[in-house]
């Protein structure tokens, strides 16, 4: 039996210099299928293009950086949603570039990962002592 393969581009494309890109022109830049982009709209929460008076979805140029990015992490890194989640929760640059309905509750994650790493770290220490 034949195998089809999926084909991941290590060149990336321009991304064109426009102030909106509508998801079919996203899914043609990222080399993905729309329904894809559509999907990781449900499992990103940082990832909420607006929608035209029409219920287009339009995209800006950070929306479709993040997009270039977590296409990256999961076919060429090869994370998992989860991991692309947790990825792009501990990085403070990207909650500059969050919708703000959204922005609270990604600060609101990163300050939970800090005092639970930080708990952790306490624990070891503290395992360490005993032993």
């Amino acid at each position: 039996m034949h195998r089809a393969s999926v084909k991941i581009a290590s060149v990336q494309r321009p991304i064109p210099d426009k102030l909106f890109y509508k998801i079919g022109e996203v899914s043609r830049i990222a080399e993905i299928e729309p329904y894809v982009l559509r999907y990781w709209e449900t499992e990103f929460p940082f990832l909420k293009p607006r929608k035209n008076k029409s219920g287009q979805r339009v995209y800006v140029k950070k929306d479709l950086e993040l997009i270039l990015e977590i296409r990256r992490l999961l076919y060429q890194e090869r994370y998992t949603i989860e991991g692309v989640r947790k990825r792009f929760g501990e990085s403070p640059a990207v909650i500059r570039h969050i919708h703000p309905e959204f922005r609270d509750k990604a600060a609101e994650n990163l300050s939970a990962d800090k005092i639970l790493n930080r708990v952790k770290q306490r624990l070891r220490e503290i395992l360490i002592q005993i032993k």
